[in-house]
């Protein structure tokens, strides 16, 4: 099974959009648009991403958040239609929010509406609590996908996740669920939740620490995120020790002018047979600016 990492689109649409749109948090996610972000983050980018994709014998597409800039309705509408320009459908493509959907109140909640075919259990793994759809729980194949929301509405100037008390219990559940145990289970999150990213104050994961401890009793066999807009690369403990590959990617659409974060997404090979034991196999494919395609490099 191959699936496709990706993150960070930032997918930005103003149709219909007026000033008091920008009268809350919004304001400087829109002076950072007019700062960089607009000239630095391509559509065509990310459409030939998505062609690149398609010719690529996909199984699975993963997005792990910032599917808009400040969480507008024009932009929901617009990610949703540029998404679901992949061939293989919401079933084979698994969306989670960021921070930057989750810029105003309204704007997780707008990501479900507009995604929830991309972000809905199978069944048999809906929660009956009643308290959100989080985590989800995705089994395709070989491979079970986690996703969780980290994704809050938080002062100006912040951008920092949370996984919470409920999505942490549920995610142990999870992990540890015999349904699954044979499976090569992936944990998508937006944040990183490992290392000095995961601790940064104003743009890390809260509770880092605990979703460490979740990992090191029940394990997972890799976790996935973007937040950073870079190919970031490294450990979390699984149980006794055994090392768990924790993998960072950039945006999806980046095309200015640092080349470490350039366009990129990452395709991960896991066989019938399971990979060996913790690692699967990857290759990571970069945007070449001079041939405007996406080619692969070594990892």
């Amino acid at each position: 099974m191959r699936i496709a990492h990706l993150s960070d689109p930032h997918l930005l649409s103003l149709d219909g959009t007026r000033l008091r749109d920008f009268l809350s948090k919004r304001w400087i996610g829109g002076l950072n648009l007019l700062a960089s972000r607009a000239r630095e983050h391509k559509l065509a980018v990310f459409d030939a991403l998505v062609e690149d994709i398609n010719g690529a014998s996909i199984d699975h597409v993963l997005c792990t958040g910032d599917i808009t800039n400040v969480a507008l309705p024009s932009e929901f509408v617009f990610a949703r239609a540029r998404f679901d320009r992949f061939a293989h459908g919401p079933q084979a493509a698994t969306v989670i929010p960021g921070n930057h959907d989750a810029y105003v109140q309204i704007g997780v909640p707008l990501f479900t509406e507009h995604f929830a075919e991309y972000c809905t259990s199978d069944p048999g793994w809906e929660w009956a609590d009643g308290d959100g759809i989080w985590p989800i729980v995705r089994v395709r194949g070989d491979v079970a996908i986690v996703g969780l929301t980290t994704a809050l509405r938080t002062p100006w100037f912040n951008a920092w996740g949370r996984v919470g008390d409920a999505q942490l219990e549920r995610l142990e559940q999870v992990l540890g669920d015999e349904r699954i145990a044979d499976k090569f289970r992936i944990v998508a999150i937006h944040h990183p939740p490992v290392g000095r990213y995961a601790e940064h104050p104003r743009h890390g994961l809260r509770d880092h620490g605990r979703f460490a401890e979740v990992l090191a009793r029940v394990g997972a066999d890799l976790v996935l995120h973007g937040h950073e807009h870079l190919d970031l690369a490294a450990e979390a403990q699984g149980p006794d020790g055994a090392p768990i590959p924790v993998h960072g990617i950039q945006s999806a659409t980046y095309a200015g002018g640092r080349s470490s974060q350039l366009a990129a997404y990452r395709i991960y090979t896991v066989d019938g047979a399971g990979v060996s034991p913790r690692q699967a196999p990857r290759e990571t494919r970069v945007w070449n600016k001079a041939t405007a395609e996406f080619e692969s490099v070594s990892c």
